[in-house]
This record gives C-alpha cells, sequence and structure tokens, in this order.
C-alpha cells in the first residue's frame, strides 16, 4: 500500500478510486446489485448509489475522493488565515508556534474562533514557495530561482566569445616562495564551447590580464593542435573593473569587436564559463596537491606545486577539454569550432594587438644606455636616434626580455635586454631576485656590523652598584610644653 500525501499508511486518492471501482465493478459489470455489495464490503446503499453516479458522470474521477476547499482554514475567517498568513511571511521566519500564539491573540481580541497548531501549520504549508523565496531569502534568491532566464547562443564559431575569472581552490606557491591562490582567467567560445585563451595568475584580476588572456585567444597558436583564434564578433563580459576599463573599449573598437556587458550580479548569463570553472575544480584541481576541499574543515592543505607548474596542469586540461565530447552538443569543442572549414577574421599584425597588453603605457626616457626599466636595460639600434627623448614601452609581465617602444603613439622598434635575450625572464621573478638580494645584503650588513661591536664586559670588570646608605628615621622629638 503507498503511503498517503501526509507520508503515513492511508491509501492516497488514486489507491482510494481503485478501491470504489472494486466494489462497483461486479454490479457494473454482472449486474450484482447494491444492497448484495453493500452487504458484503459493508458500505451503505446511499454512499453506493453516489459512487456510481459519479462514475457514469466522470468515469474514474468521479471515483477519486475530493480534497475540502477550506482544508486549513476551517472554522476561521478569512482575516485570521490572512493574518496568519502574512505573519508567516515576516523576516525572520517565525516557527508555527509563535504564529498560533499571535493568531490566538488576535483571535481572542476579535471575538474569532481560534486556529489550532495543526490548522496554522497546514496555512503557512500552502503558502506559495514564491512568496516564501521572497520574503525570507530576498529578491536575488527569487530571481535566481523563479525567474525566466533568456540563454544566449551563438549560432557560429567566433559570433560570441565569453571571459571571466575564477578564483581557483587551490593554494601555491608564489616565486617568493610564499603561499598564495591563483587566479584563472578564461575566454570561451559560445557556440562549440572551445577555450580559445586563458591566463593563470596571482593577484587580483585586471585590465592587464584580461588583455594578456585576450590576446593568446586572439592570435594564432604554436599548438597545431589549439588552433582557435580570430577576433569574436561579441564579447560578453561583466562589469568588473578590469572589463570595463577605457583601454578595453578602444581596443574593442580597433579591432571591431562589439561588448555587450551582462546585468550586474546577474552570473546565469556566464554559465557555459562557470560550468568549465567548475569542471576545473573537481576535475583536475581536485587530485592535485593543495586543494582546497569543502569537506577540509579547518585543516588547511600543504602547497607544492608553483604558479608554473599548475599553468602546465591547466594547459594539458584545456588540451584534452578542447578534445573531448561536449554533453551539449554532443561533440567535441575543436570539432564543432573547425567545421564548415571558415577562416578567423585575424588582426593585421601581433602588434596591433599589444594595445591589449596594459591598461596604462610606462613612459620612459631614452638614455645613452638604452631604456631602464625594472632594473633591467633594453636595447635596439633604432633607439639611437632617439636618445634624450621620451617614449612609451609596453611589455609582457609574463616576459621581460623584450618590450615594444612607442614614439609619439607610433611603433618604433623592439628592445631586448641582452642579459637575457635568450629566456624568458618574468616580471614576478625579477620581484623575488631583488627580495632575495635585499635580504642577502641585509644579512651581510648585519654581520659586518656586528664586529664593530664591543665585546661584552667580563665578570671581574663588572662592578656591582653601590649600596644605598640605609637611612636611620629620626626619633620623635618630645617638648616640655607637650607634658
Amino acid at each position: 500500500m503507498t503511503n498517503g500525501p501526509g507520508g503515513d499508511d492511508r491509501p492516497g486518492p488514486d489507491e482510494i478510486a481503485q478501491q470504489r471501482w472494486a466494489i462497483l465493478e461486479p454490479h457494473l459489470d454482472d449486474q450484482i446489485s447494491l444492497v448484495e455489495l453493500a452487504a458484503e464490503h459493508h458500505v451503505s446503499i446511499r454512499t453506493l448509489h453516489r459512487w456510481k453516479a459519479s462514475y457514469v458522470k466522470c468515469g474514474m474521477a468521479g471515483l477519486t475522493p475530493k480534497s475540502r476547499i477550506d482544508k486549513g482554514q476551517r472554522k476561521i475567517p478569512p482575516q485570521l488565515h490572512q493574518f496568519i498568513e502574512g505573519t508567516a511571511l515576516r523576516r525572520p521566519r517565525p516557527s508555527i508556534a509563535t504564529i498560533t500564539r499571535r493568531a490566538a491573540t488576535v483571535a481572542h481580541a476579535k471575538q474569532w474562533p481560534t486556529a489550532s497548531y495543526a490548522v496554522v501549520r497546514d496555512i503557512v504549508n500552502a503558502t506559495s514557495d514564491e512568496l516564501q523565496v521572497m520574503a525570507h531569502e530576498g529578491t536575488a534568491a527569487w530571481r535566481d530561482r523563479y525567474e525566466l532566464v533568456w540563454r544566449r547562443q551563438a549560432d557560429l564559431p567566433n559570433a560570441m566569445w565569453q571571459a571571466d575569472h575564477t578564483e581557483l581552490d587551490i593554494l601555491i606557491l608564489d616565486p617568493a616562495g610564499k603561499v598564495a591562490r591563483p587566479w584563472l582567467t578564461v575566454v570561451l567560445d559560445d557556440h562549440s564551447r572551445a577555450i580559445c585563451g586563458y591566463l593563470l595568475f596571482i593577484g587580483a584580476p585586471s585590465a592587464l590580464n584580461t588583455g594578456l588572456a585576450l590576446r593568446q585567444a586572439i592570435w594564432p597558436k604554436a599548438d597545431p593542435d589549439w588552433v582557435m583564434c580570430g577576433i569574436p564578433d561579441l564579447l560578453y563580459i561583466d562589469h568588473g573593473s578590469d572589463f570595463t576599463s577605457h583601454h578595453l573599449t578602444q581596443v574593442s573598437t580597433d579591432l571591431r569587436m562589439q561588448l555587450v556587458y551582462s546585468t550586474v550580479a546577474r552570473p546565469q548569463g556566464r554559465g557555459k564559463v562557470e560550468r568549465f570553472f567548475g569542471s576545473v575544480n573537481t576535475e583536475l584541481l581536485a587530485d592535485l596537491p593543495g586543494y582546497l576541499s569543502p569537506e577540509r574543515g579547518h585543516h588547511k592543505p600543504v602547497p607544492k606545486l608553483s604558479i608554473d607548474d599548475l599553468d602546465n596542469k591547466i594547459s594539458g586540461f584545456i588540451a584534452t577539454y578542447n578534445h573531448r565530447v561536449h554533453s551539449s552538443t554532443s561533440q567535441s569543442p575543436h570539432n564543432s569550432w573547425v567545421k564548415d572549414g571558415w577562416l578567423p577574421r585575424l588582426p593585421d599584425s601581433l602588434d596591433q594587438l599589444d594595445g591589449l597588453l596594459i591598461q596604462v603605457a610606462k613612459a620612459r626616457v631614452v638614455h645613452r644606455d638604452g631604456i631602464r626599466f625594472q632594473g633591467l636595460r633594453y636595447l635596439s639600434p633604432t633607439l639611437a636616434g632617439y636618445v634624450g627623448q621620451p617614449v612609451t614601452i609596453r611589455y609582457d609581465p609574463r616576459d621581460l626580455t623584450e618590450i615594444r617602444v612607442f614614439h609619439n603613439n607610433e611603433f618604433l622598434c623592439k628592445a631586448i635586454d641582452p642579459n637575457h635575450d635568450s629566456s624568458a625572464i618574468s616580471l614576478k621573478e625579477i620581484q623575488a631576485a631583488r627580495s632575495k638580494r635585499r635580504r642577502q645584503v641585509r644579512a651581510e650588513l648585519n654581520q659586518r656590523i656586528a664586529v664593530t661591536k664591543p665585546p661584552p664586559p667580563t665578570e671581574a670588570a663588572v662592578q656591582k652598584p653601590r649600596e644605598r646608605p640605609i637611612r636611620r628615621k629620626p626619633k620623635l622629638k618630645t617638648y616640655q610644653e607637650e607634658t
């Protein structure tokens, strides 16, 4: 026997209808009299006649018991019913017992019949879920649960890209050896779900990080299996300060790329990127040292990976992700992006994309020995004719072996650091090296100064402190007049 709607062992409405039909069937099919059936099943003749009339009129639906319209509000006036509903929707959410006491107070004052605890509970449970969510959880929770959502869907590759950041659930070691929690910026093609570019970094998201991720996404990659590239027709982003920068707006205009911002505090439109972030956290990071598991409690994991180690892991995961079948499209993002043999729209040159590298250009002066920046010295034969003149440099913070020099907003040349022209050196590595060298110099300085300090005094040389003489209190003077 199935449980009734209250969760007990009472039969439900459909089962009751089947039981009634089993009693009536011999009368309707075999012409057994209702009198015999009433005696056999201990049901009144009037009840059987009513069941028969309902079945003839409505079929099996006529045998289904009807729930009372006034259930939960029996014997109470409508005003008290409304008071109970309104009290249940107040914030903070009151308990059933509290509502029952308040309703009893009002009923006594108005000389109304009181509502029992069970009646109040039925009224509260019958209140609309939407009203309860709106009242107790707020508009944002109601909107996320009940508001109609229009999902963007691009019809072609590169018709729309989505870009977003997330703070990864893992701890790593930065170049200085300190514990850090990295961020990941991802650029995703809406049609194919392919990852076109990404950037792993330490620190808060910025326009620079966004520009570097877009630069990788737009320009063709060296990896022949990572073919996604080109300029999207539309870039869908949120309202973060890194996305709303004037610089990104100017670049989008130059590249003929439309910027569309999602509604403030509404992440639903970026659900495809959020889904990828979830895959990274659960499928990749969960098996790596330093993973911040939700069940870790107060235990803090021990980080072992550097940012380069994690970058290699994410790069391999993206390669696998782009070539495995996606559940929404029933094909891999790679195949979905390259189908129909189309050609992406590309910038004229890589130099044109350099405007995406940084938000604010760095002003420098050309010296006789080159351009000095971050403790490095950059040279180029072209700079010989610009000694003493101000220039603007643009650079990739992930590789400071080369900078691009602009004069009067026009590209002038590329300058390199002769000491590191064969290997990449990042800004983080330079800062870490500076800190390490500063600590070494400080330690050496302290060591040298320690030599000049006088030796501690020997025990014989230590003079005992002079003992202060004990001053005796003067005797109390007595005078003849006191006697």
